[in-house]
């Protein structure tokens, strides 16, 4: 499955770099959660010593503005793809509970979106993110 599916994040340009990075990280541990294939085995040193497994294929990141981000969300739901989102106001919650009320209490069209993460068919994710520019 790992060859034929694709793991993809957009983020907003206009965040600052430590948003940026939260809120990818959160986005791909929404893939990895629901689809456990993607993530591969243990790593381990010459010391025996073991780290945690990471993502068993690559993980693209691009960026966009809000436009942007809203017409490939818009267009990996259209095409039934797996989508993680972050949105606004998930900057001002201290927790999964509240995270999720925030999303909960916006309708699809007017979520405040600040980064996607999009899992499906390679050639589905490459269209619904088509025009936009990877993370520089």
């Amino acid at each position: 499955m790992q060859g034929k599916t694709k793991i993809a994040v957009v983020v907003r340009d206009d965040l600052v770099g430590w948003q940026q990075l939260n809120v990818t990280a959160f986005l791909v541990s929404g893939v990895a959660a629901r689809f456990p294939e993607t993530v591969g085995e243990t790593y381990e040193d010459a010391s025996g010593q073991e780290y945690l497994p990471m993502f068993g294929q690559p993980v693209l990141v691009y960026e966009a503005d809000a436009d942007a981000l809203r017409v490939a969300h818009r267009k990996a739901l259209d095409r039934d793809l797996a989508v993680a989102v972050y949105t606004e106001e998930l900057f001002a919650t201290g927790n999964d509970v509240d995270n999720r009320a925030a999303v909960r209490a916006v309708e699809t069209e007017k979520l405040a979106l600040v980064g996607i993460a999009v899992h499906g068919p390679r050639n589905a994710v490459d269209k619904a993110l088509k025009g936009l520019s990877l993370h520089s």
